[in-house]
């Protein structure tokens, strides 16, 4: 009795959490008037095809455009700050030097401050750079992440045993060469987890590039949906495109956690055959 309970408790929490993805993929296939009659489940005929032309066309595919931004600032960005994160976490898991755990001390205070407190500082700091309203006003703040530094100095102190350094050191490896080809393969596992946090957190980052963009082109998805959004109430038409936009934006993750879970595996099982 207990297992099915157990069970009958499991499959409710899973229809719960499904039922948000399933009305959005019915709705990304129905036009403005089966959106607001509430027929998204039950639509009389399918648009997706439509919704996609329209969406390709709206703004001459203004659409796509805030897309190739997404992907950028998050995919080069999280590559990049799951690199700065390994490195620093190593740096801080191999070398001594003096102040070391007082500066790992005030990273991890980095992790208390939430972003959205960080907005208007960053933005006067790139006003003062001259940088607001551009690429690099929305990319340079998101190779930041503390997190990822305590997360890699924790992978650091699991995945890298001194006694492969100093092998290394001994063979006649410079500390560049042993980090590149020993310490950061072997805290790979810890690479891509930095890496889909932080390119989670990008692809999904709003009050940034609200705060530091006001040129539409460079939007990322997230903020030209928005856009489109507060638009629904004049041009009702935005409707279809909003949720259709909605449900593409949400592939890069579905595809980056996909086809990199192999690696949290093998994170996972590391060491546990001799």
């Amino acid at each position: 009795m207990s297992k099915t309970v157990v069970n009958g408790v499991l499959l409710l929490a899973t229809l719960y959490m499904l039922l948000p993805l399933l009305w959005l993929v019915t709705a990304a296939a129905k036009n403005t008037g089966d959106l607001l009659g509430g027929r998204t489940l039950t639509p009389d005929r399918w648009h997706l095809g439509q919704n996609l032309a329209d969406l390709a066309s709206t703004g001459h595919g203004i659409y796509f455009r805030w897309y190739l931004n997404s992907l950028l600032y998050a995919g080069v960005g999280a590559a990049l700050c799951a690199f700065i994160c390994v490195a620093a976490g190593y740096a801080f898991h191999v070398y001594g030097f003096p102040g070391k755990e007082r500066l790992f001390g005030l990273v991890l205070l980095g992790v208390l401050v939430p972003t959205t407190a960080l907005a208007l500082p960053m933005y006067l700091l790139a006003s003062k750079a001259g940088v607001v309203n551009t690429f690099w006003a929305v990319f340079l703040p998101s190779l930041v992440n503390p997190f990822g530094v305590y997360l890699a100095r924790v992978f650091c102190g699991g995945y890298v045993p001194g006694e492969v350094l100093e092998a290394a050191r001994v063979d006649g490896a410079s500390e560049l060469r042993t980090f590149w080809s020993i310490g950061l393969r072997m805290v790979m596992p810890g690479f891509v987890t930095i890496f889909l946090f932080q390119f989670t957190a990008i692809w999904n980052n709003f009050f940034l590039p609200l705060v530091m963009l006001s040129d539409t082109t460079l939007f990322p998805v997230s903020l030209g949906l928005y856009s489109w959004n507060t638009q629904t109430r004049a041009f009702p038409e935005y409707y279809p495109l909003v949720v259709t936009g909605s449900l593409l934006a949400i592939v890069p993750l579905v595809v980056a956690f996909i086809a990199l879970q192999r690696f949290w595996k093998a994170g996972l099982t590391a060491g546990s055959v001799k």
